[in-house]
């Protein structure tokens, strides 16, 4: 019997304000630290990819949002070229409203929180991240990245 294979399954979140994204600078986590990414995570058990991006907002950036408040605006199947588990699907939502005040509840993890340009993005940003913010902005809701 062949094995299936397993994806492993993220939310990202899209802040827009202005025509600028929030990014944050990750750190000292060995994942791609110094470069920029978004607000995200990996979804629990028995966790939708909406509970996972409303849980990370509160836990990375201290805003609350209502699942009101997100669309889908991006899906990426991707291959992070890692030896195991290395298939990914994530969904990046987009909100344009949110309740509190941003901060970094994370500074242990990241080194910056900032608002970008979205014609802007700063060249240390993760490339699936780049290709992400290139297809949300030009409507394409569906991409592959690293096959």
């Amino acid at each position: 019997m062949t094995k299936r294979h397993q994806n492993i399954p993220a939310s990202y979140l899209t802040l827009l304000k202005d025509n600028k994204v929030l990014l944050l600078r990750r750190f000292n986590t060995g994942y791609e630290d110094g470069n920029y990414s978004m607000v995200a995570g990996h979804i629990n058990q028995v966790e939708t990819f909406t509970q996972c991006i409303i849980r990370e907002a509160e836990e990375e950036a201290g805003i609350l949002l209502k699942p009101e408040y997100l669309q889908v605006v991006h899906v990426m199947h991707r291959n992070s070229g890692t030896a195991e588990n290395n298939e990914r699907v994530d969904v990046f939502f987009i909100a344009e409203k949110w309740e509190g005040e941003i901060i970094n509840k994370e500074p242990y993890k990241c080194d910056d929180l900032s608002w970008f340009d979205l014609d802007k993005i700063p060249d240390n940003t993760i490339p699936y991240i780049k290709q992400a913010l290139k297809g949300i902005k030009s409507k394409i809701y569906y991409s592959e990245h690293g096959w």
